[in-house]
């Protein structure tokens, strides 16, 4: 045994004084894991290290591969991960120096090609999937695989030159060829170029030249003058360009091949019914309305001319209508002669109480610009309300507030939608003037508002500086039988508070009353002696070890600070003892107490014993110290566990260091 230690020291002491560490500075892996203490062969199938451990996880060949093949010297972090460090790149740089982009660590053969190729920026589809790579990679004999472009013209520049039926470089064709071919047939004569942007329908199903003059198929107007300028010249039943008819002809003609028929349907819908009502189409021409060749305005009274007189006789209550005007549909939208209008397709609806009001009520100085306030036509019934008084409280005048249009009474208007519902003596209150002095505004919510004379002339409640929020105390019912619930307020009242006269706390009023415990029993805690409070700066927070109940028993538990009292330590009375002043300084370890202790003991300052005495101490007694090294990180195994502690201790206890070396 004394031989081996012999031979140990001698080790350490070697590779301290003569030697650095064969794999480098910068390898921190420690020695145990691949060498024994017993000897520094290294047996692969003893060693605990792991490659995982490492950036380089060793799978497929890599586990059966000697560990010199990639280490080709002691350091082994000079290693690299690069697949190029070992494998020669027969692709030449083409395909990057990544090969697991491709291969796998299990066999250089490649069997998902396809897949491969379908995350490049090329995917293969249609005939692309079945063709060889060299018609598109010419250098894929020699395993060369440079960038290709990707433009259809990069590899079918022959195929766009070659074309006849049509010929594309003569027409201007696109040399994108996927505007016309797909990607996935299996032929070029299978075009099916999309003219989804402006349908072929009717009679535009003709020749691409007929449009696309001069043999050029780059973006051309679509709008129905570029073609048909012509025809809308030439136009004579209705002359289009005299009557000034738009240019899109598509307002009232179809792609059908022959203009005929026309068909202006949206007449009915945006301008006047002439298809449906009256009028069902017994018409002959556009112009019977239309005489002067504008159709952007037309009178009824071309038609249905009326005297004066007569237009007054039918029409006097309408003062100040145009009757010259293209307004007759607003009353005869059908063209009925009867007429009917509906008051739904303007901003006032007539509801209620208002569909039987004659309109003169309401259309006193015409129909146009009639006012829709509600003061315009009831400012008189306003004005008469008596109960509540509307003028003296100051409602506002905008009926609807409060009233609904089938009738004055009952008034809808409810108190709860202002956040003060009125509710025991106050809904017995008939005027809102009240509480409302002028306006509904400008009244508060606050009890002392309405009942400051009240407050005044209660007993005791100026002198006592009651607080002014009535309801603390009061309801609504009645100002009798007033109680007051403290736990309402941020201070419930619990254990020996119930009892307490109210201004033992409340000394100076009853608003802003301090919470603190110290306001009230300031005396009580500089008299405490057993601990003094004082002497080991206790918290004046008094809950933090008493109850509301009684003083005693204190119900501080030490075990909640972080350093349970056991031991010796169960029996110091004073908390001033380890407490200097506050409890809040007061250090956990134990030289902060027990300096005098640790000078004294036999060998601890020359020893450098580290100061945290329960490495070896408890908290029962000084003697009977032991140290389980087992409990540090370097358990005691083999030789060590007879090595003196100074062998390794050299300069203290503290930050040994456990590398062997």
């Amino acid at each position: 045994m004394l031989k081996l230690s012999f031979k140990i020291v001698f080790i350490v002491f070697a590779l301290n004084s003569f030697a650095q560490s064969p794999h480098g500075d910068g390898f921190k892996t420690d020695c145990a894991t691949c060498h024994s203490s017993e000897d520094w062969k290294v047996n692969l199938k003893k060693m605990s290290f792991d490659h995982k451990t490492t950036r380089f996880e060793l799978t497929g060949q890599h586990q059966i591969v000697d560990c010199k093949s990639c280490h080709t010297t002691l350091k082994f972090q000079e290693a690299k991960s690069e697949c190029a460090t070992c494998h020669t790149d027969i692709h030449q740089n083409t395909l990057g120096p990544d090969c697991a982009k491709c291969h796998n660590t299990k066999a250089w053969i490649i069997t998902n090609t396809k897949t491969i190729h379908q995350l490049s920026r090329f995917p293969l589809l249609g005939n692309h999937a079945v063709a060889d790579c060299s018609s598109c990679h010419k250098s894929a004999s020699n395993y060369k695989y440079p960038p290709q472009g990707i433009e259809c013209i990069d590899c079918h520049k022959s195929d766009y030159q070659a074309t006849t039926s049509p010929n594309h470089q003569q027409s201007g064709y696109s040399t994108n060829c996927t505007e016309c071919h797909g990607v996935k047939s299996v032929s070029w004569t299978a075009s099916n170029f999309e003219h989804s942007f402006f349908p072929l329908t009717g009679g535009h199903g003709i020749s691409c030249i007929e449009c696309h003059k001069n043999g050029s198929y780059q973006k051309i107007p679509n709008d129905c003058a570029s073609c048909h300028k012509k025809d809308y010249d030439t136009s004579t039943n209705p002359n289009h360009k005299t009557s000034g008819f738009s240019t899109s002809c598509a307002e009232c003609h179809t792609t059908n091949p022959g203009w005929n028929p026309a068909n202006f349907k949206q007449h009915d819908s945006q301008y006047f019914p002439i298809y449906s009502g009256k009028h069902k189409g017994e018409w002959n021409s556009c112009t019977e309305c239309h005489t002067n060749n504008n159709y952007t305005a037309f009178s009824c009274t071309n038609c249905h001319e009326h005297s004066q007189s007569k237009m007054n006789g039918k029409h006097g209550d309408v003062n100040g209508y145009s009757y010259q005007s293209t307004a007759c549909y607003s009353c005869h939208p059908q063209g009925d002669q009867s007429g009917s209008f509906n008051h739904s397709t303007t901003n006032f609806e007539l509801k209620g109480a208002h569909i039987k009001a004659d309109c003169l009520d309401c259309h006193t100085k015409g129909y146009s610009g009639t006012s829709m306030e509600c003061n315009s036509c009831h400012q008189k019934n306003f004005t008469e309300a008596q109960t509540p008084s509307h003028t003296a409280a100051g409602i506002s005048i905008d009926c609807k507030s409060c009233h609904t249009s089938s009738a004055w009474q009952p008034s809808s208007f409810k108190h709860s939608t202002t956040g003060y519902e009125l509710t025991g003596g106050h809904s017995a209150v008939v005027q809102c003037s009240s509480c409302h002095k002028g306006n509904t505004t400008s009244a508060k919510t606050e009890c002392i508002s309405c009942h400051l004379i009240q407050y005044n002339k209660a007993k005791g409640h100026v002198a006592s500086k009651f607080p002014t929020d009535c309801t603390l105390c009061h309801n609504s019912n009645n100002w009798l039988g007033a109680t007051f619930n403290h736990n309402t307020t941020n201070f419930p009242l619990t254990g020996s508070h119930v009892s307490v006269d109210c201004i033992s706390c409340h000394t100076a009023g009853y608003a802003g009353t301090s919470m603190e415990c110290k306001s009230c029993h300031q005396v009580k805690y500089t008299a405490a002696q057993v601990p003094s409070h004082s002497a080991a700066g206790i918290s004046v927070e008094c809950k933090t070890c008493h109850t509301m109940t009684d003083w005693k028993p204190s119900t501080f538990n030490h075990t909640t600070t972080g350093f349970a009292l056991t031991g010796g330590h169960a029996a110091v009375v004073q908390c001033s003892s380890c407490h200097k002043g506050n409890t809040t300084s007061a250090a956990p370890e134990c030289i902060t107490c027990h300096q005098v202790q640790y000078t004294n003991a036999k060998g601890h300052v020359t020893s450098k014993f580290p100061t945290d005495c329960k490495l070896c101490h408890n908290s029962n007694n000084w003697l009977g110290a032991t140290f389980n090294h087992n409990t540090t990180n370097f358990p005691l195994t083999g030789s060590h566990v007879t090595v003196e502690c100074a062998s390794c201790h050299t300069t203290g206890y503290a930050g040994t260091s456990m590398e062997c070396k």
